[in-house]
């Protein structure tokens, strides 16, 4: 899965951690996240969407040609 979630941080003038603590995560997990190494739930997803105010069509997605 793709992601825009450090732009979107950044834009929000968020950390990495100050976005985990919004949405119960570790540091660690958000790191992973950005790096695309990590798929997060359906659920973490949406609370990372609320935190950075971004639908979930701005921020995720999976590319066509990965199915």
């Amino acid at each position: 899965m793709k992601n825009n979630v450090k732009i979107f941080r950044v834009q929000a003038d968020l950390t990495q951690y100050q976005l985990a603590e919004k949405v119960g995560v570790t540091r660690q997990t958000i790191s992973l996240i950005e790096k695309g190494k990590y798929n997060p739930t359906l659920k973490l997803c949406l609370e990372i969407c609320y935190a950075v105010n971004k639908t979930l069509d701005e921020i995720f997605w999976v590319d066509q040609e990965e199915n």
